[in-house]
């Protein structure tokens, strides 16, 4: 991902933990939500489902065990479980800032 560029994902605040999905952009979101006949693979951005444990969209995210999807959709079935956050999340933006990093790597390590 570059600097400064728009990312989507829909963050589901669930009972035993947090899981966020990325999708492609609101608007397949929301013709998906109005047609179901659009395939999944148009709306998210990757087949994953990420937990944030317990720290809210903003934690840093691990992927989601079959046990933690278990726990919470009754299902470990990854289609079944984008539906449903999908359907009962929060749709979220965000501006991924500039990545940092050595400029002049001639004048040795940034950090002294």
């Amino acid at each position: 991902m570059r600097g400064y560029d728009s990312t989507s994902k829909v963050f589901y605040k669930g009972a035993s933990d947090d899981f966020i999905v990325f999708i492609e952009d609101p608007a397949s979101l929301k013709n998906w939500k109005n047609d179901r006949s659009i395939p999944l693979a148009e709306v998210v951005n990757g087949f994953k489902i990420f937990v944030t444990h317990r720290h809210g969209s903003q934690g840093v995210l691990d992927g989601a065990s079959n046990a933690s999807l278990d726990n919470e959709f009754g299902t470990h079935n990854v289609d079944e479980c984008l539906t449903k956050i999908l359907e009962m999340g929060t749709y979220q933006t965000y501006v991924q800032s500039e990545k940092p990093g050595d400029r002049n790597q001639v004048n040795g390590p940034a950090c002294r």
